[in-house]
């Protein structure tokens, strides 16, 4: 692999956790390219640079770099103010709360999955009650912590993005319960960096997707 110039986002087109690092590049005003790739038929070059065979990989000169949260974490060393705490404990905090973020990531696609209405239940129980810390946690300025965006709020946005699009869709959503959370999922979804992190045909992908597995939601 040759060096580059500008960094190479490599992506899959409904991946949450390539746009998180879309939204941490448009945040952060960094120049780079995106490349997609159809998970399907993933490119041998591709297999040979991706350890985990998975999207995001952001090429750097001669370097590539995987997993999303490692990806904004050097995004956010090397490029303007930092969007993650400089006290150690508050920064650890911050990275256990992004940790956490991927496991509702899981349960909203289990959710699009669930072909029965118990299993579909039982997984929106599940991630409601997930819900409910992050509920106590975040704050009332329509950001995570503070009125500023951070790495946090970048890493949730994919998520809460999605349950927007259900919830105008089929009309089903998990987070209305959680007045802290709807603002938030409000604030986050109106910024340029969020809305600008998927292709523009975004929304009709995702519910295509849901329709075309069938299930539970897509009966709905």
């Amino acid at each position: 692999m040759t060096s580059l110039e500008q960094p190479i986002l490599i992506s899959f087109k409904l991946c949450p956790f390539v746009q998180r690092a879309v939204i941490t590049l448009l945040h952060k005003k960094i120049d780079f390219t995106i490349e997609y790739i159809n998970l399907q038929k993933k490119p041998d070059w591709f297999l040979e640079i991706s350890p985990l065979g998975k999207v995001p990989l952001l090429r750097v000169k001669d370097r590539v770099l995987f997993e999303s949260a490692v990806i904004n974490e050097y995004l956010d060393e090397t490029h303007g103010e930092p969007m993650l705490p400089k006290d150690p404990l508050e920064k650890a905090e911050h990275r256990a709360w992004i940790e956490f973020s991927s496991s509702l990531f899981n349960a909203q696609h289990q959710l699009t999955q669930a072909r029965r209405e118990e299993t579909y239940l039982k997984i929106e129980e599940d991630l409601t009650k997930k819900l409910a810390p992050l509920e106590r946690k975040i704050g009332n300025e329509g950001f995570f912590e503070g009125k500023s965006f951070s790495l946090v709020d970048s890493a949730f946005a994919p998520f809460l993005m999605r349950s927007q699009i259900v919830a105008d869709n089929i009309g089903i959503d998990p987070v209305s319960d959680y007045k802290k959370i709807v603002k938030w999922r409000e604030n986050l979804l109106s910024l340029p960096e969020v809305k600008k992190s998927v292709v523009k045909d975004f929304e009709d992908l995702y519910m295509e997707g849901i329709f075309e597995r069938g299930g539970y939601l897509a009966d709905q």
